[in-house]
């Protein structure tokens, strides 16, 4: 099974309208990004996860090739 791991956690989302508002905010009031705890700690977990998920995932298919092969 395949998890998939959000990676767009530290960008800001405006809607539509916030979008039109940006091309007036000529001081860059408007931008607001996550800043919830440590997200630079949150995205490298995340990261390591999908590594440990694809180790995990190859080493189940290298056993089941080699248990055929036997």
């Amino acid at each position: 099974m395949k998890r998939f791991y959000i990676s767009n956690r530290l960008f800001a989302e405006p809607s539509f309208v916030e979008g039109m508002a940006r091309v007036l905010d000529i001081g860059g009031t408007l931008q607001r990004y996550n800043t919830e705890h440590d997200p630079d700690a949150i995205a490298i977990k995340n990261d390591w996860r999908a590594v440990g998920d694809d180790l995990k995932s190859s080493i189940g298919l290298y056993e089941q090739r080699v248990a055929k092969a036997i």
